[in-house]
């Protein structure tokens, strides 16, 4: 169980689903700018930043190559850590092919499976949120290939202008299908998976917040037992983060509050 102590002058933020690399590379620079200016804009007020997962669209990581780009954001988030403060990183379905570049070169934790957090007496459960709650069996089937080390070793096997463009290419066509295909806001209490996945954790055990990103919808959503579900969104269409200031939970629009 991990925990940090939180001081009355700093906050804990949260966000997640830049899907940097996306669409293309004009818009997604757009994007990086705008999260570096919020980092930067967070830096002296922050205890803890938790990136829930999909920084990029596609991360792969080869022995001596990582995926071309993103700049500015691995700088920026050198900065935070330099300075001291710690970054987690919870791998994505689309970045899931994490290595040891963050851990080493950006003294980021990475972690790939949900974690529990202790802090002033609240408990947070945090993860990306991929895989969890009911249904979407194919998704799951595909997510243990895909993370498993004989099919990440044989992947590597590829020259990275191929491997990195083959990957690139299936993202793209992923990302068209979603967008041709996403349902209109939030499907309802009975029908969310992750909020039905809340209420199976809350019944084995008390959770005060349960914090994930993957859905790309900003969510607070007040559960039994003084208990909270909050998805952080992203920052393709909606720019919004969770922050947590010791004792209150909310969740923000950086646009809104530029």
């Amino acid at each position: 169980m991990n925990g940090i102590a939180i001081s009355p002058q700093k906050k804990v933020y949260f966000l997640s689903d830049f899907h940097l690399g996306v669409p293309s590379h004009a818009d997604s620079l757009v994007r990086e700018k705008m999260v570096v200016d919020f980092l930067l804009s967070i830096k002296n007020e922050a205890a803890a930043i938790f990136l829930l997962g999909d920084m990029f669209d596609f991360w792969y990581e080869y022995k001596t190559v990582v995926p071309r780009g993103f700049v500015r954001l691995l700088g920026t988030l050198a900065q935070i850590t330099d300075a001291g403060i710690p970054v987690h990183f919870f791998v994505g379905n689309h970045d899931m092919w994490m290595n040891n570049y963050l851990q080493q070169e950006l003294n980021i934790t990475v972690y790939y499976e949900p974690q529990v957090f202790n802090w002033n007496n609240k408990k947070f459960y945090i993860g990306h949120g991929d895989g969890l709650g009911p249904g979407d069996h194919g998704y799951k089937f595909i997510k243990k290939v895909f993370r498993n080390p004989i099919c990440q070793w044989l992947f590597g096997f590829l020259h990275p202008s191929i491997g990195i463009g083959i990957a690139n290419y299936f993202s793209q066509k992923s990302k068209d299908k979603a967008a041709a295909t996403e349902a209109p806001g939030f499907y309802g209490e009975d029908k969310e998976w992750l909020i039905i996945y809340c209420k199976e954790m809350l019944a084995k055990e008390h959770y005060d917040y349960f914090i994930f990103g993957h859905r790309h919808l900003p969510i607070n959503f007040p559960l039994y037992n003084n208990s909270c579900y909050i998805n952080t969104g992203d920052w393709i269409k909606h720019f919004t983060y969770a922050v947590w200031d010791g004792t209150q939970m909310e969740l923000k629009d950086f646009q809104s509050s530029k």
